[in-house]
């Protein structure tokens, strides 16, 4: 894989029923696929060109480039996609920071944006548009779904922390809304951080009874395994972000009994994420993560909507998205008026089967769970 960029198009020999004399589709999608947060992009590269190439449609071509985690670089890539790539649709930014600095300008441009990852919470209430769609969630919900599920898991008294950016603030915020808690001491560290003895001992120093943390990608593998050796032992508890399929091999036994706040699970029971899940460990030889689901529902759902409108019928094209025609891989799944998803929040654990650790569902946190910005959004 070149660190710097991928170019893949994606097409096949059959169109799919409904899509003929359609409008070609040219989708680019901006991910991280080198550095430390390399292993949410490619999941989320996979993730959407297993749906793209199950389905075949050789209207749709996809670009794909990396965006080395730097916003300077996402947005560069996304200026070039869109002036001399000439796409129709973006996608693919995994971190709220670049996303701040790419959606708006994209959508200013009359460029649709599926997100399927990072949702800052300015883009889903005042920053809402009429061409953003969030596929995957608000920034916010997985993050609710632990704090509603803590005092549950005997956790009265947390400390919480997380990286000092966008989806940082937006985590420890959800956590609180729905925490019934005490939080004893709340900590932003650095983006990128790896080395946490001072926040270790701050945590043993605070007379908490558990830990709630967004740390995501390399940030929560050294976490974790730094916060085992400490011995510390207050339960943890956190988002699928800091413990999906794509890290938790990395924290090994570390990692075992955490419970996590999600929105998909690999055991979750439906049609769909049973055909999925078995298609992406055939095509990829490894279980797929939250961030493989939601590039395959964003894959899907874009495709659903080619089935019904031109792209170049903007409004057309948009309605087709809001209507989410789909059958997404979570079960549940329908579009808000600021187009982010109303779903099912859970709580998974994390648990070894066989030499793999995986997650499992011990429970449903937050029921149709839209978001907290919503009287915000003035489309």
């Amino acid at each position: 894989m070149n660190a710097k960029s991928t170019l893949l198009a994606a097409a096949a020999v059959l169109a799919l029923a409904g899509t003929a004399g359609a409008d070609p589709v040219k989708v680019g999608m901006i991910t991280t696929l080198s550095g430390g947060g390399a292993s949410l992009g490619i999941d989320t590269r996979d993730g959407f060109m297993l749906a793209v190439n199950r389905a075949g449609n050789p209207d749709l071509s996809v670009v794909i480039e990396d965006d080395q985690q730097k916003p300077d670089i996402a947005v560069q890539i996304a200026d070039k996609m869109i002036q001399s790539d000439k796409v129709d649709v973006l996608t693919g930014i995994v971190w709220s920071n670049l996303a701040m600095a790419v959606v708006p300008a994209a959508t200013a441009q009359g460029k649709v944006y599926l997100s399927t990852n990072a949702a800052p919470s300015q883009l889903a209430g005042k920053g809402c548009h009429p061409s953003y769609f969030s596929v995957s969630y608000q920034n916010d919900n997985l993050h609710e779904a632990a704090g509603a599920y803590a005092a549950r898991a005997g956790i009265t008294r947390a400390f919480i922390m997380a990286p000092n950016y966008p989806a940082g603030q937006d985590s420890l915020a959800g956590f609180k809304r729905f925490y019934e808690g005490e939080v004893v001491a709340e900590v932003y560290t650095q983006l990128g951080q790896t080395d946490y003895a001072g926040e270790i001992a701050q945590i043993r120093a605070s007379g908490a009874d558990g830990v709630f943390i967004f740390l995501p990608g390399g940030m929560g593998i050294s976490f974790v395994k730094q916060y085992a050796d400490s011995g510390v032992g207050l339960k943890l508890i956190g988002p699928a972000f800091s413990f999906d399929q794509s890290i938790i091999q990395a924290m090994g036994d570390a990692a075992l009994g955490v419970l996590n706040g999600a929105n998909w699970s690999p055991d979750l029971d439906n049609a769909a994420n049973a055909a999925f899940v078995e298609a992406f460990r055939a095509e990829y030889g490894r279980l797929p993560s939250v961030y493989a689901a939601y590039g395959y529902d964003t894959a899907n759902l874009l495709l659903s909507a080619m089935d019904k409108a031109s792209v170049s019928d903007a409004d057309a094209f948009r309605a087709a998205l809001r209507e989410a025609d789909f059958a997404s891989v979570r079960g549940k799944f329908s579009f808000n008026a600021s187009q982010h998803p109303v779903q099912d929040l859970f709580m998974r654990e994390v648990v070894r089967e066989g030499d793999i650790l995986t997650n499992r569902i011990v429970g449903v946190a937050i029921e149709d769970r839209g978001h907290a910005y919503e009287d915000e959004c003035k489309m």
